[in-house]
């Protein structure tokens, strides 16, 4: 396998390539990272030529010098494509976080149309159902910030800062969120706070959800209701999987996968 670096938009960007044939472009989630995939590699590229970037922020490649939102992440996405999948038509595989880029992408009439087959796999993008804590905690940042926000600008920022630190605040936020700094941190509300369902009911492409069955991230009703939004495609659930349903079940996914990209093996 090889591994690069490029400058894109302004951002240093790492990447591996492996396989040969039709390009596959492999999209991650949130918090992980090209190699997240390794476990179906082996198997995908006897059939495709794998492109697998890590997103700005994560992995190896170098973080965003201010907050982005997912469009801007499909910005950079597209312009590696441009750069380094080879003229012609490719195919997608995105995992979670990935699948909210590829959405975009899937929007873009000039590329969208260079795009043909596409796997998501445990994927973000449609408003999740929350449950009463959720909104406990939601409610309960709302109360602690009010009291600083009517401060002048200059003591509202200490102020916030200081608040952002306590270990109440902290136990507000996901898991996620408290694991981030910095433009990440921003970015990622950014992220979150969008919810994507009228882009995906544009898209025409053909797209097989495999999905895990015991996922809690992004639990099968969400691959249902994606389903049902979507023009063309096909929801398939994973015995004993969770939301790495390729790492957990690597043989079972990549044969899956396979048989969609390469009906006639």
């Amino acid at each position: 396998m090889s591994s690069n670096y490029s400058r894109l938009n302004g951002t240093h960007i790492n990447w591996n390539r492996t396989g040969e044939g039709k390009p596959l472009l492999f999209l991650h989630g949130w918090g992980s990272n090209c190699q997240s995939f390794y476990p179906v590699l082996k198997k995908l590229e006897t059939v495709r030529s794998c492109y697998l970037p890590d997103f700005p922020g994560f992995g190896n490649s170098e973080a965003p010098s201010k907050p982005w939102t997912v469009s801007d992440f499909a910005d950079i996405i597209e312009k590696f494509i441009e750069k380094h999948l080879p003229e012609g038509s490719f195919d997608i595989l995105a995992h979670s976080f990935g699948a909210r880029v590829a959405i975009k992408l899937l929007n873009r009439p000039a590329l969208s149309e260079r795009i043909d087959k596409v796997i998501f796999t445990g994927a973000a993008g449609l408003k999740p159902k929350r449950s009463l804590s959720f909104y406990i905690r939601k409610y309960t940042a709302i109360l602690l910030k009010m009291p600083f926000l009517l401060l002048p600008k200059m003591l509202r920022e200490k102020g916030l800062h200081w608040l952002r630190n306590t270990s109440l605040w902290k136990k507000l936020g996901s898991s996620d969120y408290q694991k981030l700094g910095g433009v990440m941190r921003q970015t990622f509300i950014h992220v979150v706070s969008e919810h994507q369902e009228k882009e995906l009911s544009n898209i025409p492409h053909e797209i097989l959800l495999l999905w895990g069955k015991n996922d809690t991230a992004t639990p099968p009703e969400q691959g249902e209701r994606m389903n049902s939004i979507l023009k063309h495609s096909a929801f398939v659930p994973i015995e004993h999987a969770g939301h790495y349903a390729f790492i957990d079940k690597p043989a079972q996914f990549a044969a899956i996968a396979i048989a969609y990209l390469e009906p006639d093996v």
